[in-house]
């Protein structure tokens, strides 16, 4: 029997799932595209058993039926998050985001005051199978994964961040941020002390740009942080 870690007990705790009931809040809409803004603690789609049954995923097919997935965000980032109106679009849209045509902007929270006021993270990211679903930063067998940074403002013991990820991997932003040194708050896998002692996570998707699948128009799509 492979012995339990302090980060599996984490990650177990974490599965303690109860989402936030609040609306739908949708942003936009048209016939390719529905853009809603995702409420912390809510998973993207739908995890194991009937307790992670619910998920924006579900919810946007409530009202949408004929939605369909593009990508993700974790259950503890809030913010903008897209789906497809018709399989056309949810092709598209998943040949942007894999071939990096999307802009991606989040806004963070993150421990101590971060000296410089830019600067990129170029670190490869790996599954620490081991502990996962936390991801660690490998240099031999890792993703390639950037992140460029600017911070906005200093606020107290914090620096409030802006963040726009040049790749996307599995909790890039949260591997990264620890790797400069100042994790994000409320972080339960990357934060630690009272740098986790925070009611959620700090990140959000502020913004995010993309081309509509029906003409090609540079479309941008905005919601505010609510911390």
């Amino acid at each position: 029997m492979r012995e339990v870690t302090g980060w599996d007990r984490q990650a177990r705790m974490s599965e303690t799932y109860d989402p936030p009931q609040t609306p739908l809040d949708v942003l936009y809409e048209d016939t390719q595209l529905i853009v809603v803004n995702k409420p912390s603690g809510l998973l993207s789609v739908p995890g194991r058993g009937e307790h992670l049954a619910d998920c924006l995923l579900t919810r946007v097919q409530a009202a949408f039926p004929q939605a369909l997935l593009v990508h993700r965000l974790d259950r503890d980032t809030s913010g903008v998050m897209v789906f497809a109106q018709t399989p056309h679009a949810q092709r598209h849209l998943g040949l942007q985001f894999e071939n990096r045509q999307t802009r991606k902007t989040y806004i963070a929270r993150v421990w101590g005051q971060v000296e410089a006021k830019t600067g990129t993270v170029d670190l490869p990211l790996i599954v620490d199978w081991p502990n996962r679903p936390r991801q660690m930063v490998c240099h031999e067998t890792g993703k390639p994964a950037i992140t460029e940074w600017r911070v906005v403002k200093y606020e107290g013991q914090s620096t409030r961040i802006r963040l726009f990820p040049k790749t996307g991997r599995s909790h890039q932003l949260r591997v990264h941020m620890r790797a400069l040194g100042h994790p994000i708050l409320g972080d339960p896998f990357y934060a630690d002390g009272a740098a986790r002692d925070f009611p959620r996570l700090m990140l959000h998707s502020e913004e995010l740009r993309l081309k509509n699948p029906e003409g090609g128009v540079s479309m941008k799509f905005r919601a505010p942080a609510e911390f």
